[in-house]
């Protein structure tokens, strides 16, 4: 398996979809139930290669990625050939941006001094969408990148 199997809610939410999965494996409902029952590892195997599939679509499309931590906002363009990094970094050990009023001070004090902002860009690997995956597996989601276009046009 390249990636993770998905969660039981991911599973459900794409239950559709894995029912088109199996029909394209020529795989019916009778076959799928007699599939779990008795060769329980070829069933394991085709929920693997169905998560590695969806895994594969959701990584292609995404363009950005947030990471936060309580003195830090990491932003990422995943452009075609490298990882665009935007860092913010809080030097105030008595704000945490991950909270409510961490983050409301934050954007209260963008331009104060202890408030650092750093740029920089990671060429991918081989496998760029490993590189995307081990990123979200670290806590980073995917977004529509708007904090990221945001301080972009801040320090830019």
């Amino acid at each position: 398996m390249k990636y993770r199997r998905l969660t039981k809610e991911q599973f459900e939410e794409l239950h559709q979809e894995f029912i088109n999965f199996l029909a394209t494996q020529s795989i019916t409902h009778e076959e799928w139930t007699n599939l779990k029952a008795n060769k329980a590892e070829l069933a394991e195997t085709e929920l693997d290669v169905f998560s590695d599939l969806i895994w594969e679509g959701v990584l292609n499309q995404a363009e950005y990625l947030e990471h936060f931590a309580p003195q830090h906002m990491y932003l990422f363009h995943l452009d075609e050939k490298s990882m665009l990094a935007i860092v913010v970094n809080v030097k105030n050990d008595e704000v945490d941006i991950t909270t409510k009023e961490g983050y409301n001070w934050l954007r209260e004090n963008l331009m104060d001094e202890q408030v650092e902002f750093l740029q920089a860009d990671k060429e991918y690997t081989e496998d760029k969408n490993l590189d995307k995956f081990k990123m979200i597996e670290q806590g980073a989601v995917i977004t529509k990148g708007d904090l990221y276009k945001y301080f972009d046009n801040l320090i830019n």
